[in-house]
């Protein structure tokens, strides 16, 4: 997930309540790179909640199974969220075909840019994701991604964990809160070896 911000506040407490709920967050008005998933959804949720202007974004490629689109698009409805759609061949990158141990964050690292620019254009400017406190791995490349991209995670900012958020989601009555996770369909290629659309589909 993706959020920015330009002139009103938008309160952490919206997430959670602990030593940083009485702060107020970096946002107002907040485009989210929504992925369909708990974490994005949640995300979405508790700005929506908060009262803030949100943009969310979803860039389609080949590493997505089509249900992941169709939940999103679902659940951003469901919210009345602005919900965005950008193609986006990642597959055209050499260094992502390549299938480098890097691959990850080479496709992250694009995808926030080219979701950075979109939202940029339409006057949102700080960017947030839905990393929340059960992702422990600082050292993946993808998170290296969202560093150098200043990136904020505000769910791993209140400490909130997958089964915390997921827990949130069942009581707002969202019925994706019980979604299995899934592993982008890159992953299904040993790295190293080139990724080819015909074979993200076997």
């Amino acid at each position: 997930m993706v959020l920015v911000l330009v002139v009103c506040v938008f309160p952490l407490s919206a997430f959670a309540d602990n030593s940083y709920a009485d702060t107020d967050y970096y946002k107002d008005y907040l485009s989210q790179g929504e992925w369909g998933g708990t974490d994005s959804s949640y995300l979405l949720y508790a700005a929506k909640g908060s009262g803030a202007d949100i943009r969310a974004y979803m860039t389609v490629s080949p590493f997505q199974p089509v249900f992941e689109i169709e939940d999103a698009k679902r659940t951003a409805k469901k919210l009345d969220a602005k919900l965005e759609i950008i193609e986006l061949d990642v597959l055209k990158d050499e260094r992502i075909k390549e299938n480098s141990e890097l691959r990850c964050y080479y496709c992250k690292s694009l995808i926030l840019k080219t979701i950075a620019e979109r939202a940029a254009s339409q006057g949102y400017f700080t960017i947030i994701d839905g990393t929340n406190a059960s992702d422990k791995s600082e050292d993946r490349p993808g998170m290296r991604a969202l560093k150098e991209l200043g990136v904020l995670s505000p769910l791993k900012l209140c400490n909130i964990t997958k089964e915390e958020l997921r827990k949130r989601l069942k009581e707002a009555g969202l019925d994706i809160w019980n979604k299995p996770s899934y592993s982008c369909l890159a992953t299904r290629i040993k790295a190293g070896e080139t990724i080819e659309p015909e074979r993200l589909k076997k």
